[in-house]
């Protein structure tokens, strides 16, 4: 009686070292799009009967750029970004407390600016706040699944798992973030509420489904040009 045979394991995902300019470039990047929303979320924005905040065309950026980095160079790599960019978004805040506490001059030009940077930035570490542990969650969740995917189907279903993970990582992200942000910049009621989340979240989605074939353009670009891909490989 002959033995039923056993099918081969599946090779473990290849990814990138950290070695080239790519990975650098791309989380300084992400890093930016990150404090720039921060300080566009602090204005409500209504566009008809559409309710969102000012960071709402920059954000969906973000999550763009953690895929690529997802993609290319492994979860343990993503992370150390999104940690990265975390705390470059808290030192900008205390700078934004730093510049508000500092004395300025006492005639009405002093004054109006004053109140225009308390205006503008004062609302920004709650909204920081919001997004650390939005980002964090939903950004962890994204390339969690987006690797745990690449790890069953190998270099196949790009589009996939691009989609799959955005679904539920911008689902958490904008949840934890809106219950959050949602007093700051105004909004008290539960249907306006409501509003926000649905809005964000469809929006956000929306965005990076519509960015998916630029997505795996410039993941396509940047694993044939990391000499080291491939070269690393991580178990699922």
């Amino acid at each position: 009686m002959t033995s039923a045979k056993t099918l081969p394991a599946a090779a473990p995902p290849r990814f990138a070292s950290i070695g080239s300019p790519y990975f650098g470039i791309m989380m300084a990047l992400m890093a930016v799009v990150l404090i720039l929303s921060n300080i566009g979320a602090s204005k409500g924005v209504a566009l008809g009967p559409i309710v969102t905040d000012g960071g709402f065309f920059l954000f969906p950026l973000a999550y763009i750029l953690g895929d690529v980095i997802s993609e290319v160079y492994g979860f343990k790599v993503a992370r150390k970004a999104i940690v990265t960019t975390f705390a470059l978004s808290v030192f900008a805040s205390l700078c934004y407390w730093i510049i508000i506490a500092l004395p300025g001059f006492d005639d009405e030009f002093g004054a109006s600016k004053q109140a225009a940077l308390e205006g503008a930035l004062g609302p920004v570490p709650q909204i920081v706040l919001a997004s650390l542990l939005a980002f964090f969650a939903g950004q962890t969740i994204n390339s969690w699944i987006l690797v745990k995917m690449k790890a069953r189907t190998g270099e196949k279903s790009l589009w996939a798992r691009i989609m799959g993970s955005s679904v539920a990582g911008e689902f958490v992200d904008t949840l934890i973030f809106c219950s959050i942000a949602a007093s700051v910049i105004g909004i008290t009621d539960f249907g306006t509420f409501v509003n926000y989340v649905l809005v964000g979240f469809l929006y956000k989605t929306l965005v990076e489904f519509l960015f998916v074939p630029v997505t795996a353009l410039v993941i396509g670009w940047i694993k044939k040009r990391e000499p080291s891909y491939g070269a690393v490989r991580q178990a699922a």
